[in-house]
């Protein structure tokens, strides 16, 4: 029965026969004995297979190339050589798919740059293995995460007609002839598209998600977004995935509240269930990761107002690139500043002014400031960005309308703040920054598989 790299080794039966699967590392052999490196992408080390000359296809066995794909019949030893624990002495390899010498992953060290440009082979290196390893378990974290406190999961429309945060950033989905699309006033004329409107893909669910909020009361989202930002940063993709819970009869305290439960959560998981994949990113990508990322599972939260933090930045005397003025959004300088220096750890920045924030948050009584939150964290900066919502009805219809937003598309919206309003509050958490934080890799397109950046979707 075929097993898993990863099982077999956590089994540990010495002399356990046992047949595995998977593509080759790297071998090297002599007169006498072949050593084959073996992954099946269970784990990071892969399990070392000694071939001895007795078998059969010996000759042929030394010849195997890398990246081949092979099954492997024996029994499993204790390894008497440093480095592994255990091996595989083989009664048979059998070769599945072969690999020819132009198969690009060879000993040589690559660079991440380079493996873009293979984004479909990539998954097989061992720093790409432990990032897409961290990243399924921490998936599955996020939905234990919200299970555990009975938070219901909601699937919202990636074909949406709304633009949740009013920056016309959205892909558009059209049926429309390009070339020749029907027109009314010069425009094209979107009331003859497949859904009779102007439609995109989503860049958040936050919206659909405060509908089902106000019907069970505890809810999140995760999946898919979109933005059509020609940005070319290490922090900016395409196509991103975002987790976005929404609470009833909550504000923006209990939004921090849960914020920090959920990132300490996330860090525990990290350093506790992927240890082997930490204990490479810390030797590998980032010394002192792990240190980093326990540390801020341990750390109280810091949360201080806008306003302050303003005030600390000025008074800091610290060289920014960017000018600190009240009324301006932070850069990542001043947030990784107040995190890294001023607080020395995570901290929750609160109550922004209203004219930079977006028109669905909930409008302070000072008439300048919304209840906005935005939690910074050492290294990267913001991580996670929320709000309380603007539940009151005339206050919404007039801040829509300063901002010039259309009230016809967002009736539904209104809708919710006419029957049955109550104060709820939510948060977006980008799953690709996460993921960054947690590896400590420094480009997003390093943590998602098939990275969609502007010009580029060759896989």
């Amino acid at each position: 029965m075929k097993m898993r790299i990863r099982e077999l080794l956590e089994a540990g039966e010495a002399e356990h026969n046992c047949t595995v699967s998977g593509w080759v590392r790297s071998l090297r052999a002599s007169k006498e004995v072949a050593f084959i490196v073996l992954n099946d992408g269970s784990n990071l080390s892969g399990i070392q297979v000694v071939a001895g000359r007795e078998l059969d296809d010996f000759q042929a066995i030394c010849r195997i190339s890398t990246g081949t794909a092979v099954r492997v019949e024996g029994q499993l030893h204790r390894s008497p050589g440093t480095g592994q624990q255990w091996e595989l002495m083989a009664d048979a390899v059998r070769v599945i798919g072969s690999a020819d010498d132009s198969y690009p992953l060879q000993k040589k060290r690559h660079s991440f740059e380079y493996l873009r440009s293979i984004a479909h082979l990539r998954p097989r290196t061992n720093t790409f293995g432990a990032v897409f390893r961290l990243r399924s378990k921490l998936a599955l974290a996020i939905h234990r995460f919200f299970g555990e406190r009975n938070f219901l999961y909601v699937h919202t429309p990636i074909i949406t007609a709304s633009d949740c945060e009013g920056a016309g950033e959205l892909f558009r989905v059209t049926t429309l002839d390009a070339a020749a699309p029907p027109l009314m006033n010069g425009q094209p004329d979107f009331r003859q598209d497949f859904f009779g409107q102007r439609t995109g893909l989503t860049v958040s669910g936050q919206l659909e998600g405060e509908m089902f909020a106000l019907a069970f009361s505890d809810i999140y989202t995760f999946g898919p977004t979109f933005r059509a930002e020609n940005s070319n940063t290490a922090r900016h993709a395409s196509e991103f995935w975002m987790i976005e819970p929404e609470m009833a009869f909550a504000d923006l305290a209990d939004d921090a509240d849960l914020a920090e439960e959920f990132i300490r959560y996330l860090c525990r998981v990290a350093l506790e269930e992927c240890t082997e994949e930490m204990v490479f990113f810390d030797k590998h990508v980032e010394q002192g990761l792990q240190e980093r990322i326990r540390s801020v599972a341990e750390a109280g939260f810091a949360r201080i107002d806008y306003t302050e933090a303003i005030d600390l930045l000025r008074r800091s005397n610290a060289q920014f690139s960017y000018p600190v003025e009240w009324g301006l959004d932070l850069q990542t300088e001043h947030e990784r500043y107040l995190s890294e220096q001023i607080v020395g750890g995570p901290v929750f920045i609160l109550n922004y002014p209203r004219d930079i924030k977006a028109f669905y948050m909930r409008q302070n009584e000072d008439g300048r400031t919304v209840a906005a939150m935005d939690l910074l964290v050492p290294k990267v900066g913001e991580i996670i960005g929320g709000s309380q919502r603007e539940d009151r009805l005339d206050l919404l219809e007039r801040r829509m309308a300063e901002m010039g937003i259309a009230r016809e598309p967002l009736e539904w919206y209104l809708d919710s703040r006419r029957w049955g309003s109550c104060p709820h509050a939510g948060f977006g958490l980008g799953f690709e920054r996460l993921v960054m934080y947690l590896s400590g890799m420094d480009n997003i397109r390093d943590v998602i598989p098939f990275p969609r950046t502007p010009r580029h979707a060759e896989f």
